[in-house]
């Protein structure tokens, strides 16, 4: 059969290698100066106190900057890479490569400019608002459809196992974005979750485990079954095991995310079905690494001089620590200790700095001497950046390690009368500050390798010759050929729609039994007729609570534990943030729980702890928010937004939106008095009047009304 001449599309890959690198960097010091924040309070507080700048503005960026601006960018390199290759055919649409690489970096660079400025949806892993989520599902099916077209016009019979993963990643990426990413826009820069309470949470969660599952993992691992054996220059180790690696994978991970509300108000049954998948899930994770691992049988001298080799071999092994880590934490005997501290950050950056970070660089150091027809510019440079991440990693998530036992030991301890051994939170922060130090010296030594990796990778490129369309031929696809003693699975890997179709149902079934009985049968959520919906005022500083950041920080779910109720009060119940979009229980405690902070303290206090944190609370380490007090309240969407809670189900009276405005004022004035009686005690009568006019439309005054009201609708002797 006479072979058919055609090319590689090498500038697509190029523009992705570039961008990876790039937004790499940016997302790394981002990350850095987020730890800082936390390492160095006071000098951010009196010399870099900006509001972008804040630590609540800057950790959605961090996150999101390295997951689909870093990953993202990964993923796409290796995918319009390997595809071609694996297929033997260039990329279906050129065009749609290239809507592909300038929508997904316009996506990110509205990331960049809307999470600083406030914009933020709250939600983990999906902050951005709704116009940019649009964006990001246009750019995702441009890229599915041109791999499912490309796969459709492939040379070759059979879908190697790396395409699996690839497959499996566009189907449940699309299905977790646009169920989790329903809101209702009230503006182009506002919206509120569709979803409530114990629902939102739950849809959340399904989505932001499994963005860590179809995100950060699956399609790392269809990377890793193409640029493993082609550096080893090894088959992989098994066929089979690649078989039920997959197809394991993507039915049990989809269960898994009810693991990180264990202890919640979500129902108990939930729990205990996400628990029982997280664990099982140690199967297939382990089965794909030992596989990686196993490929490199009768290779391992190579890796010693290899450097691809040994950034491949620290991913693999850490994705390996990672999988087993986190069916660990969702047992609740572990879970108890490890929730809301930072054991979990620890747990989630051996997965992002070793697994995603390290096979990316390997990939990278494999790819540009290959596209650049030349050697390595610096085989030595390329070691130290070996060894300088490797010891960045231990350093950033050793300390974290300590810093999550200590907390979580901490807070559980009781003295002999019952009472807590450290009742103030605050006792557990000072403790952490040299562990959070450390974690900005780990993050500062593998950026420093990052920035080593990017010279030498563009140094190779400056001295190399670029090849952009690479030559290469094939026999054309006979889809009438015969295939003697076929399996199963190689019969279905002929038929790439059935096989999308069968990884959709595998990824839909999990997910489906969790949520819809959670979202459609009431006795699930039990409401509590004292619970109200917010004032417009509460709505307002909500609102600024949720652009702030805070929920980064604060938790406001009080799980049903003796330690947890001595210290904050009476456990939360599932029908108290049914009014709650979104809801805002959050996964970190570097800040008390704010379950219960409503009537705790006076507004005064509010007032001076916004203005400053540590003269309220000696040892916080909280950002100081003084822009509250001096900007005023913006209201103009106030009557928007109490339509939209109506539309969503809050239960406003009919034609409220036309008194919004004034119960607003009320609520503000009578606040502002109350901060300034105290604030202003001895003062005259006349200055402090002025002092209630000035305060009275500040922000300040709608974040006080808003934590004030914290726990106010449940009230247990």
């Amino acid at each position: 059969m006479e072979l058919e001449k055609f090319s590689y599309d090498n500038k697509i890959v190029k523009a992705f290698a570039y961008a990876t690198l790039i937004w790499g960097i940016v997302g790394m010091t981002v990350g850095l100066t987020v730890a800082l924040n936390l390492a160095f309070p006071d000098f951010f507080n009196q010399y870099m106190n900006i509001k972008i700048l804040s630590f609540g503005r800057l950790r959605p960026l961090h996150t999101n900057a390295v997951i689909f601006a870093f990953v993202g960018n990964g993923i796409f390199t290796g995918v319009y890479y390997s595809l071609q290759r694996l297929l033997k055919t260039r990329m279906a649409s050129d065009a749609l490569s290239w809507i592909n690489f300038w929508g997904w970096q316009f996506i990110i660079l509205c990331a960049a400019i809307t999470l600083p400025l406030g914009f933020t949806s709250s939600k983990e892993y999906a902050e951005l608002e709704w116009w940019i989520d649009i964006l990001i599902t246009l750019m995702w099916v441009a890229f599915g459809a041109n791999m499912i077209w490309t796969i459709l016009k492939r040379r070759v019979q059979h879908m190697y196992v790396a395409i699996w993963f690839y497959i499996a990643t566009f189907i449940t990426v699309a299905m977790l974005h646009v169920f989790n990413s329903l809101e209702l826009p009230i503006s182009f820069m506002k919206s509120y979750s569709w979803y409530s309470g114990v629902q939102d949470a739950l849809v959340q969660w399904w989505y932001g485990h499994n963005a860590v599952a179809f995100f950060l993992t699956t399609p790392y691992l269809g990377l890793m079954y193409y640029f493993v054996p082609k550096a080893a220059n090894r088959p992989v180790y098994s066929y089979r095991l690649s078989i039920i690696h997959f197809w394991a994978l993507i039915f049990i991970y989809i269960w898994a995310g009810p693991h990180h509300l264990l202890y919640s108000s979500l129902p108990e049954w939930a729990q205990s079905l996400g628990t029982v998948f997280s664990v099982m899930l140690i199967a297939p994770s382990w089965g794909g690494m030992l596989n990686g691992l196993l490929t490199l049988r009768g290779a391992w001298d190579k890796v010693r001089d290899n450097v691809v080799l040994k950034f491949m071999v620290v991913a693999i092994t850490a994705y390996g620590m990672s999988t087993f880590e986190g069916p660990m934490l969702s047992l609740k005997n572990v879970n108890i200790i490890s929730h809301f501290t930072d054991w979990t950050i620890a747990h989630v950056h051996v997965g992002g700095l070793g697994w995603n970070g390290m096979l990316t660089f390997g990939m990278l150091y494999w790819l540009f001497p290959k596209m650049w027809r030349t050697e390595l510019y610096s085989m030595k440079l390329a070691n130290v950046h070996f060894w300088v991440a490797t010891l960045g990693i231990l350093f950033w998530t050793l300390p974290m390690y300590w810093a999550g036992f200590v907390q979580g030991l901490m807070w559980q301890e009781f003295n002999p009368d019952g009472t807590l051994v450290h009742g103030e939170f605050l006792d557990t922060v000072t403790q952490l500050a040299p562990l959070y130090k450390m974690r900005a010296l780990g993050g500062l030594i593998y950026l420093t390798g990052a920035c080593i990796g990017v010279y030498n990778l563009f140094k190779t490129a400056a001295i190399g010759n670029f090849l952009a369309e690479e030559p290469a031929e094939a026999a054309p696809l006979n889809p009438k050929a015969k295939y003697a003693n076929e399996g199963w699975h190689e019969v279905l890997e002929r038929k790439p729609i059935k096989f999308a179709i069968l990884s959709l149902v595998a990824v839909a079934i999990g997910g489906a039994i969790e949520i819809i009985p959670v979202s459609i049968v009431d006795s699930n959520i039990p409401t509590i007729a004292s619970v109200k919906p917010y004032t417009p005022l509460e709505l307002e500083g909500r609102d600024i609570f949720i652009r702030e950041g805070c929920n980064n920080c604060h938790s406001q779910m009080i799980r049903p534990m003796r330690f947890e109720t001595v210290r904050y009060g009476e456990y939360s119940k599932a029908g108290e943030s049914v009014y709650d979009h979104p809801f805002l229980w959050g996964s970190k405690r570097t800040g008390p729980d704010l379950a219960r902070e409503g009537g705790k303290r006076g507004d005064d206090w509010h007032y001076l702890h916004m203005k400053s944190p540590a003269t309220m609370s000696p040892g916080s380490i909280m950002p100081a928010y003084p822009w509250m007090i001096t900007d005023d309240l913006d209201v103009s969407l106030l009557e928007k937004k109490i339509a939209a809670m109506r539309t969503l189900g809050v239960p406003y009276e009919e034609g409220y939106e036309s008194k919004a405005l004034d119960d607003l004022q009320k609520q503000a004035l009578k606040i502002a008095k109350s901060m300034v009686s105290k604030i202003k005690d001895g003062d005259s009568q006349e200055s402090k009047d002025a002092a209630v006019e000035e305060l009275k439309t500040k922000e300040i005054v709608a974040l006080t009304a808003y934590l004030q009201r914290l726990g106010q609708d449940i009230k247990v002797k």
